[in-house]
């Protein structure tokens, strides 16, 4: 376990061109972050849960909360320990007879179960280092001559997959997400 690094949700975010949305992780010890592309159902499993709605029947990761407890095992944490082929991979750690269990999950599903059961969520040191992103460095090394740069620890590859997350970002306009709160000029106009 000491591979593993915690960290807290900082955010769900929605992709305007797809219907993927995007899972910030953000390390509790510094300002590092890891985006996992997960599917809208998920995304909303996990939105849901942070939020504390009451739905009136059970979502399937409630469901599994259940089965976890009816069967005694108590859900001690969740963990993303690996990252292949652009493919991040999970694990449910629970307790079961007094046995630490594995059980291989999916991050997503991990997660929105994580969120559930109240239990920290773990990244493995390696996968942080493949796909975090820290914003002040990025920040810095975007105004500097790049020919002065050595690249970063990872490969050609992990820095085309993070492009991903790079263009989803630089194609927001935050402007507008600040004009929805001013009253609409356009239709003062209609009302006069």
């Amino acid at each position: 376990m000491s591979d593993m690094v915690e960290v807290v949700i900082d955010s769900v975010r929605v992709s305007l061109m797809s219907p993927q949305r995007v899972v910030v992780l953000r390390q509790t010890d510094a300002e590092r972050f890891v985006p996992i592309w997960v599917g809208p159902y998920e995304a909303e499993a996990i939105t849901v849960a942070l939020q504390e709605i009451e739905m009136i029947r059970p979502l399937t990761h409630d469901l599994l909360k259940s089965l976890f407890g009816t069967f005694n095992a108590k859900i001690k944490r969740v963990e993303i320990v690996s990252l292949r082929e652009e493919i991040f991979f999970g694990n449910i750690v629970a307790e079961a007879n007094g046995e630490d269990i594995n059980i291989d999950s999916r991050p997503s599903d991990a997660i929105a179960l994580a969120v559930r059961a109240h239990v920290p969520i773990y990244v493995h040191q390696s996968v942080l280092d493949e796909a975090g992103i820290t914003p002040e460095t990025d920040m810095q090394v975007e105004g500097a001559d790049l020919s002065d740069v050595s690249p970063a620890t990872g490969s050609d590859d992990s820095s085309e997959r993070l492009s991903i997350f790079e263009d989803f970002i630089d194609q927001l306009d935050l402007g507008k997400l600040d004009d929805k709160d001013k009253p609409d000029e356009a239709s003062d106009d209609k009302k006069n």
